[in-house]
């Protein structure tokens, strides 16, 4: 939100108009071009209609001629008809171009954010990123259609009509060279002032938009502990400053039209008595009189608009200036042009003397090493904080290390292309996400383009075929906005499907059943055996009892690796996994002697028992 904090300055606000001609406006040329063709059509047609009010005059008023009469009243249908049929061209062709250049920015504002790494979306939130998406592209079609239409409708309007009038009466040209010049620098003192009101009220919608997002999202925790008034103080004060910042950027747009009204009012009563004092005194004829008058008060509609274009701008360009900073911003996910692919791997994933902080001054992971070798599983176990999902995150290249190196097959994963290094693995995390969408096209992920018996074998492999079949809809039951339709379980086993069907010589697993009930991390854990087979896994558990098959178990603590050695080999230590593991299992005994008493001891019991020995 820093950058949203000041309005633009006047050179900034050059800078992005010329950015704009040169861009969009370029590569649309064409069609601007011939938009701006049917504007001069349509203002010659209104110059001519202003000019035919002498002959329509004289030759009903002064000089009374049927023939006359008929002439001019045909030459003005004509001009009205072709005059209708350059509006409906120009708006046409102004709209195409318009949705063109929404829809290219909004591709590339697109691909700019993909290209994004993780943590530009953990600084930002959501509501910022999209107001960016939709208000930046709008912003850059908005700016040339004020642009276009000022130069191609009002200016040229506004000189085919000043024309048309010093034709008639050259005294009249003193009159536009004075009004025209007051009305526009009496709105420089209002451009300073829209700019800040329109930056104002774009953050409070961010933050009115963030709040009702968090809401929404998270509407089952307002309900469990009745935030609802909560939530509606805060999100009415945010609505409140939206609609005083709407309103005073209302204000200072509308003060240019009373400065034009005023302005223009005592030009059409100059030309009034000057006309008038022609026609009584100088003996002039009334048609120029009203062909004067006619022009005038043409022309008083588009030097209005031009008057007030500085102020209307000024919203467009704030919001084309929102969307070049993303488009400016680095990408830091996207890879050098010719940087290699990793070849499809065995599978074998080290860390040599890896150091990584997400802030600088608080290092994660201090010379971290640690080897996962291929076919096997290897767990990471030990308190939250410690860098165990941290070390996901840099598998995936979510993030890369400050120092030390992360190897697959011995190459480094920082030398070859980020898509590569994660078409090797397969992550499935406990806070799954599916997408709106059917459960075929969120299993379908996993590897775009699968066929219909693939993703059904996949299903099946996860051990999720059967309840996909009992819903009514099948493969094609909607999952609902984040999977809200479906189970913690059936959502965790979908995720697993889309893994199956990726096929990657490589998985990731964080904590993929810390939140399920035992009867669905059964059904899970079975999925999950099946998965892990001739891979190299790499497994976070906080519930020990998970990994106790791993060929390898890590503990991490602060950053590094403290221990290592199969579940036997770190029981027969009695170092630090021995201390996690009895402090589970005893609990674990205690809570089952509570619940169960009278019964034969637990398992969980019984291992506790065994420790103690």
């Amino acid at each position: 939100m820093a950058q949203l904090n000041k309005a633009l300055s006047s050179d900034e606000t050059l800078q992005v108009l010329r950015r704009l001609v040169i861009t969009d406006g370029k590569a649309h040329w064409r069609g601007y071009a011939l938009a701006i063709g049917f504007m001069a059509l349509m203002g010659f047609c209104t110059a001519a209609l202003a000019y035919l009010m002498r002959d329509a005059v004289n030759a009903i008023f002064v000089h009374p001629t049927p023939e006359a009469v008929w002439l001019v009243s045909g030459a003005v249908m004509v001009l009205s008809i072709v005059k209708g049929a350059s509006a409906y061209g120009q708006s046409i062709t102004m709209a195409r171009v318009g949705n063109r250049i929404v829809a290219t920015n909004q591709k590339r504002a697109f691909d700019q954010l993909l290209g994004q790494s993780v943590s530009y979306y953990a600084d930002r939130h959501t509501a910022e990123i999209s107001m960016r998406f939709n208000a930046g592209a709008t912003g850059a079609r908005g700016t040339l259609d004020l642009l276009i239409s000022s130069i191609g409708r009002d200016f040229l309007s506004l000189i085919m009509l000043a024309a048309v009038a010093i034709m008639q009466d050259p005294f009249l040209a003193i009159i536009a060279l004075v009004v025209m010049p007051l009305a526009v620098g009496g709105t420089r003192s209002l451009i300073r002032k829209a700019k800040h009101f329109f930056t104002t009220g774009f953050k409070s919608n961010v933050k009115l938009s963030s709040i009702a997002m968090e809401v929404f999202q998270g509407i089952r925790t307002v309900k469990a502990y009745t935030l609802e008034d909560v939530m509606r103080g805060r999100t009415y004060q945010f609505v409140d400053d939206v609609e005083h910042a709407a309103n005073r950027l209302v204000r200072t747009q509308a003060k240019s039209s009373p400065l034009m009204e005023t302005l223009g009012g005592l030009a059409i009563g100059g030309v009034i008595l000057y006309a008038g004092y022609n026609v009584i005194v100088v003996g002039k004829s009334p048609g120029e009189f009203f062909s004067v008058l006619t022009a005038l008060l043409l022309a008083y509609e588009p030097a209005k608009r031009l008057s007030r274009l500085h102020v209307e701008l000024i919203s467009q360009v704030t919001a084309a200036k929102m969307l070049f900073d993303l488009l400016d911003a680095p990408a830091p996910d996207q890879d050098p042009a010719g940087m290699p692919a990793l070849p499809r791997p065995r599978g074998r994933v080290e860390f040599r003397d890896v150091v990584f902080g997400y802030r600088p001054s608080e290092p994660v992971l201090q010379g971290f090493s640690l080897v996962a070798e291929p076919g096997q599983t290897t767990a990471l176990v030990g308190q939250s904080g410690g860098g165990k999902t941290t070390t996901i995150n840099l598998i995936e290249r979510f993030y890369d290390p400050q120092s030390g190196a992360i190897l697959i097959d011995e190459t480094d994963i920082s030398s070859v292309t980020r898509a590569s290094v994660r078409a090797a693995t397969a992550l499935v995390s406990q806070d799954v996400y599916l997408f709106s969408g059917t459960i075929r096209d969120n299993i379908g992920y996993g590897r775009p383009g699968a066929t219909e018996d693939e993703i059904v074998a996949a299903a099946k492999a996860a051990h999720a075929h059967t309840f996909i079949s009992a819903f009514e809809q099948g493969y094609d039951t909607l999952v609902g906005e984040h999977g809200t339709q479906l189970s913690g379980g059936q959502r965790q086993r979908i995720a697993i499907a889309r893994a199956f069907l990726k096929d990657a010589p490589i998985l990731l697993l964080d904590e993929a059943t810390a939140a399920l009930d035992s009867e669905s991390e059964a059904e899970v854990q079975k999925a999950l055996r099946g998965l892990q087979s001739e891979r190299t896994t790499i497994v976070i558990a906080h519930r020990l009892q998970t990994v106790v098959q791993a060929d390898r178990i890590c503990v991490i603590e602060r950053g590094r690796v403290v221990e290592s050695g199969s579940h036997e080999e770190l029981i027969a230590k009695r170092g630090r996994y021995f201390g996690f593991y009895y402090a589970q299992f005893a609990h674990e005994a205690e809570m089952a002697g509570e619940d169960t008493a009278g019964s034969e001891p637990a398992p969980a019991a019984d291992e506790a028992a065994r420790l103690r020995a």
